[in-house]
């Protein structure tokens, strides 16, 4: 999944349609077509490919990205298929059993964009460690 905003965005927007009309589809359009699935504040943007290619979503505007929530959606189950960082299939297990799949990866998706963005604010990759460490937090605290 790499390119521009609008060839990223293409890419969820044929998933949805060639699920919505029974395609046969890619292992990628497949995951895509299923964090759509589970996300159905989703499916009126992602029906109408227009507005879904134009649409903003500035941080002011207090609306999430959902490309951008998909795409950490799927960046945590593929970082869990590979154990990539290692260990971290173990703790999204632990977690999403403790918090269930869908609260544990967005509890997880506010860890991967912290790592992300000190990574992008210091000009280094990804600090690993402190990523692993914000999800063992995760598993240690209370269930909300």
């Amino acid at each position: 999944m790499f390119g521009d905003r609008d060839q990223l965005r293409e890419q969820f927007i044929k998933a949805w349609d060639r699920a919505r009309n029974g395609e046969e589809m890619s292992a990628l359009d497949s995951a895509l077509a299923e964090l759509i699935r589970e996300h159905p504040e989703y499916h009126e943007l992602l029906a109408d490919r227009e507005r879904a290619l134009t649409a903003e979503f500035p941080p002011e505007g207090g609306q999430s990205n959902p490309f951008l929530h998909l795409a950490m959606h799927l960046s945590i189950r593929e970082q869990a298929a590979t154990d990539r960082p290692s260990g971290i299939r173990d703790l999204h297990q632990r977690l999403c059993g403790r918090f269930g799949p869908m609260n544990a990866e967005h509890q997880m998706i506010e860890c991967l964009g912290r790592a992300l963005w000190e990574a992008q604010r210091s000009g280094t990759p990804p600090d690993e460690n402190a990523y692993l460490e914000c999800l063992r937090r995760l598993e240690r605290s209370p269930v909300s």
